[in-house]
């Protein structure tokens, strides 16, 4: 996997870039003046970055994730992350035959809805799972994979299933090292 120099990144007009900041040249970027990097993020082959998001640090996606923020915003808080696969939308058409789709017919047409998504620091969100419009995924969430979620999460807590439901409580003893870390720099 080959990364871009950071003159290419800076070339690309990010609205910020932190320190550390990886992407991928097999990486989509649409709409980069309106996105935001902290210190060591790292966007893997086949991403595709749409719109608002901003990304706190240390975060990573892993290849073929989709990150789609039309007028709303996606926002990745610290030491979060998308395994293989994944998409995190603030945008949905309506599917019920009343407004036509797709983005070649124009907005009076359509009836998209459109919310923010937040995921929180320390969430990791498991290969192939799908975030929709209006979600929180709270601090310290872990999400299975081929997860769907459709609705805000409680921190700390382990979800899984179409539409995703809770499992158990996640351990929250990764803050330890998080403080161990974060000194040390």
């Amino acid at each position: 996997m080959a990364f871009l120099q950071e003159e290419e990144l800076k070339k690309m007009g990010f609205k910020s870039l932190g320190k550390n900041v990886l992407i991928s040249d097999k990486c989509s970027i649409y709409r980069p003046y309106e996105m935001e990097f902290g210190d060591n993020v790292r966007i893997d082959d086949f991403c595709l970055l749409s719109g608002k998001i901003k990304f706190g640090r240390n975060i990573h996606l892993a290849a073929f994730s989709n990150v789609s923020a039309g007028e709303c915003e996606v926002v990745f808080d610290d030491f979060s992350g998308l395994a293989y696969g994944c998409h995190v939308f603030t945008g949905t058409d309506d599917y019920t035959g009343r407004t036509m789709t797709n983005p070649t017919v124009p907005l009076e047409f359509k009836g998209l809805k459109e919310k923010n998504v937040l995921i929180g620091k320390h969430v990791i969100i498991g290969t192939n799972s799908v975030v929709f419009p209006g979600v929180t995924v709270s601090e310290g969430c872990a999400v299975a994979a081929m997860s769907v979620v459709t609705k805000t999460t409680e921190p700390w807590t382990i979800y899984f299933g179409n539409p995703a439901k809770k499992l158990k409580r996640r351990l929250n003893k990764l803050l330890e090292l998080e403080e161990k870390y974060i000194s040390n720099e």
